[in-house]
């Protein structure tokens, strides 16, 4: 219990600072520091807490899972991975929760690839991460730094949702009509159709699926991902 009570702490302190300096903080500490200090002191708290979350995962043992991990659930984990990696690498041209880039320009007349999907693409690629990874490693450790990740993520993307509504208001309500939060709900909606996907984001993503769930046998010891059913 004291490992995991050390997981929690280095976690809440992780996603804490992130939000706090993200935006209760981030106006003031810009006004006293100046943009480059205040950016790197948001770096340096990151990895600090990162690092101490890390540290703390591996120096806590295992709980026993909570629920039987078996095939069919390792077949779904596998195929939502794949679409978590596809949202990842169609969120990595340009910024990844605007589609023009760091500034507003004309908004695009549709929204394609990962966009069409989600307007928070990547977001929703590492809430998906955790989802999955709480799904086939149910133990106390994991589900602590797991649940975070989601939080951090899905939390984060409402945030700024919020905040882009209220500085760029013309632009983000165009852009909202044609794009959705929810995964997939715009195009249930007949707001969008699924589509427009480059070869950096299909491609780029199987490549990362297959390094990603391959790298879990060195580092973990254990297969993950369609590498379960080769090796």
């Amino acid at each position: 219990m004291e490992g995991l009570f050390w997981v929690a702490a280095a976690t809440i302190a992780f996603v804490g600072s992130h939000f706090l300096l993200s935006h209760p903080l981030r106006r003031p500490l810009v006004a006293a520091l100046g943009e480059g200090a205040f950016l790197g002191l948001y770096s340096v708290v990151a990895v600090v807490t990162f690092v101490a979350m890390a540290w703390a995962f591996r120096a806590t043992s295992a709980s026993a899972p909570l629920w039987p991990v078996g095939d069919t659930l390792w077949a779904i984990v596998t195929a939502v991975m794949l679409l978590a990696s596809v949202l990842l690498m169609g969120s990595l041209i340009r910024n990844p929760a605007m589609p023009t880039g760091g500034v507003p320009g004309k908004v695009p007349e549709a929204a394609l690839g990962a966009f069409s999907i989600t307007r928070h693409p990547m977001m929703w690629a590492f809430a998906l991460w955790g989802l999955c990874h709480v799904a086939v490693y149910p133990v106390a450790k994991n589900i602590v730094v797991a649940l975070a990740v989601i939080v951090l993520a899905l939390v984060g993307a409402a945030l700024q949702d919020r905040k882009k509504a209220r500085l760029q208001p013309d632009f983000w309500q165009a852009w909202e009509s044609k794009t959705s939060y929810w995964p997939f709900v715009a195009v249930a909606t007949h707001r969008t159709r699924l589509g427009g996907f480059r070869m950096h984001d299909l491609g780029g993503g199987l490549v990362i699926w297959l390094a990603a769930t391959w790298a879990h046998i060195p580092l973990s010891g254990w297969a993950a991902g369609v590498w379960r059913w080769i090796y």
